[in-house]
């Protein structure tokens, strides 16, 4: 099982293309450029047949991998979990794209899902080109989500709640619906007004049947009585304005 933080990707293909230079004393460094659109692929229930397009926008020709992999998340922080799957194809799996060429890369799902919807990723990875000499290549990753709903009534149900034990506290989500839902400008605030500070940089998505945790940066104590936080934040279920119970981690 394969574990990466892969926010950096995931905004850099957000912006459909990425573009790496290092300059290194007495050496040049070759630069390649790679756009993928879609950024996401949303399937329909039951859809089992799809495709997204690579575009070399760089100046030499280029060759690509292409790899499926089932995504789950790490109960305990909700990092991505990548693990090779045979239940996506693609083809190719291998391009050589020339430059200013596209290929389109086909997706073939092998099992739709009944009751959960299923999520995988697709990794396309640059091939390094030949070594030269004084040019150093820098090859790019790019990490594409894949939503398959299940044929049922589908919804995402993230509940919240704070931890606390002796050194931390930490805002726990746990997904309990059938479909993922993205949660962004998460902010916390005491009972007397105060904000606390939520670590960030991590993926916003929970899994259907994932558990999230964000720590708290406290910088002071809390109130003495203090037994709820309020909630704000935005979702793609819609916005949340609630408060959250403090409970003793299990």
């Amino acid at each position: 099982m394969i574990a990466w933080n892969l926010s950096r990707q995931m905004a850099a293909a957000k912006a459909a293309a990425a573009i790496f230079f290092i300059l290194l004393a007495g050496a040049v460094a070759g630069a390649q450029a790679l756009s993928v659109l879609p950024v996401t692929i949303p399937l329909s229930p039951g859809q089992k047949t799809t495709s997204l397009t690579i575009t070399n926008k760089g100046t030499t020709e280029t060759a690509v991998q292409i790899r499926p992999y089932a995504w789950t998340q790490k109960s305990d922080n909700g990092d991505i979990q990548l693990t090779p799957t045979n239940l996506v194809v693609l083809s190719p799996p291998l391009a050589r794209i020339a430059p200013g060429a596209s290929q389109v890369i086909r997706l073939i799902l092998r099992m739709t899902p009944e009751t959960q919807e299923a999520t995988y990723r697709i990794l396309i990875d640059q091939v390094p080109p030949p070594a030269e000499a004084g040019v150093v290549h820098v090859v790019l990753r790019l990490s594409i989500p894949i939503f398959a709903p299940p044929p049922i009534r589908s919804f995402s149900d993230v509940q919240f709640h704070i931890e606390r034990d002796a050194d931390h506290i930490y805002l726990v989500a746990l997904n309990a619906g059938n479909l993922h839902d993205v949660v962004r400008d998460i902010a916390l605030t005491t009972s007397d007004g105060r904000k606390l500070e939520v670590e960030s940089g991590a993926t916003p998505y929970i899994l259907s049947g994932a558990t999230r945790r964000w720590r708290i940066v406290l910088k002071e104590p809390l109130p003495l009585q203090a037994d709820t936080l309020r909630l704000t934040a935005k979702t793609d279920a819609g916005v949340i304005d609630e408060q959250v119970r403090i409970v003793a981690a299990r």
